[in-house]
């Protein structure tokens, strides 16, 4: 009897457990359609923008904007996008083991890439893990907005501008998880500052181009938006994953959970007929007995 009360016992646990990551799914699940909407609704205009840029950025050679400025490659800010909360399968794990690779990478770099990296954590799971080791970190930005928002990325982007203005950084890279669909999803690392970084040398710029007003106030207006809207994708792209990862890892979660109560169900029934059969042996037998 004793087996069949801690069985019991397991059981109710289980099946307390599959309620909570049942509702955790559901919620994830809500939350993915917004964050899914407006990371799509984000992407338009950040890609727009983008293509405008790299079609003008022939002109940029003529224009002094520090944001055009490449320099030699001495300190590198690497801006990691985590989330704030865990119980999202491997999301956080890929981020970190990515980032770590960079970093390696750069400690034992043979001269070619950039020179040290200094760390920008977005998200406490960052944080939290890389405040326990020796890697150097620039700056820590939690908690993370609940949905993408457009004022937090602006005050990262004047942050990160003012620190490559200044020369404390010579290029700001972001990693983070594009959102691909609500079951695949892919770390990517891109570079965001200084702009045009990553587009193919010798792009011509377009015949006849003509600025109105002129060239340097329409790149003072335009690159401050283009890297926001630049960042504020990534959030959007970030958190739309962290939610699909999240609804992905309770639906496992609560399927591994029915999978068990099952099978320790099984074993209570069959505990329960092996007390009923001795019961029933021993009343038979004591009934024999008195004949």
């Amino acid at each position: 009897m004793s087996s069949l009360r801690v069985l019991r016992r397991r059981i109710r646990s289980v099946q307390n457990t599959q309620q909570i990551t049942k509702a955790m799914e559901m919620v994830a699940a809500a939350k993915l359609r917004r964050a899914q909407t407006r990371a799509l609704a984000a992407r338009p205009y950040a890609a727009k923008i983008t293509e405008m840029l790299d079609h003008l950025a022939g002109a940029a050679s003529e224009i002094d904007h520090p944001l055009f400025k490449a320099r030699e490659v001495k300190n590198t800010a690497l801006v990691l996008v985590t989330s704030d909360r865990g119980l999202c399968g491997a999301y956080n794990a890929n981020l970190v083991r990515a980032a770590e690779h960079r970093l390696r990478k750069a400690v034992a770099g043979n001269g070619k890439g950039p020179g040290s990296i200094r760390l920008v954590l977005v998200g406490k799971k960052g944080r939290d893990y890389f405040r326990r080791r020796k890697y150097p970190v620039l700056a820590v930005y939690t908690p993370v907005p609940a949905e993408a928002s457009l004022e937090f990325a602006k005050q990262l982007t004047q942050e990160l501008i003012g620190r490559f203005v200044s020369g404390e950084v010579d290029r700001v890279e972001l990693m983070f998880t594009r959102f691909i669909s609500a079951l695949r999803r892919r770390v990517v690392t891109e570079t965001f500052l200084p702009v045009g970084a990553e587009r193919a040398e010798g792009h011509p710029s377009p015949a006849g181009a003509i600025f109105e007003p002129d060239a340097e106030s329409i790149f003072a207006e335009l690159l401050p938006r283009y890297a926001t809207a630049k960042l504020f994708a990534s959030l959007a792209d970030a958190l739309a994953s962290e939610h699909s990862a999240r609804m992905i890892a309770m639906g496992s979660a609560r399927k591994n959970a029915g999978e068990l109560m099952d099978l320790l169900v099984l074993r209570r029934n069959r505990l329960r007929q092996a007390a009923i059969t001795k019961e029933l042996l021993d009343i038979v037998g004591g009934a024999e007995a008195l004949k």
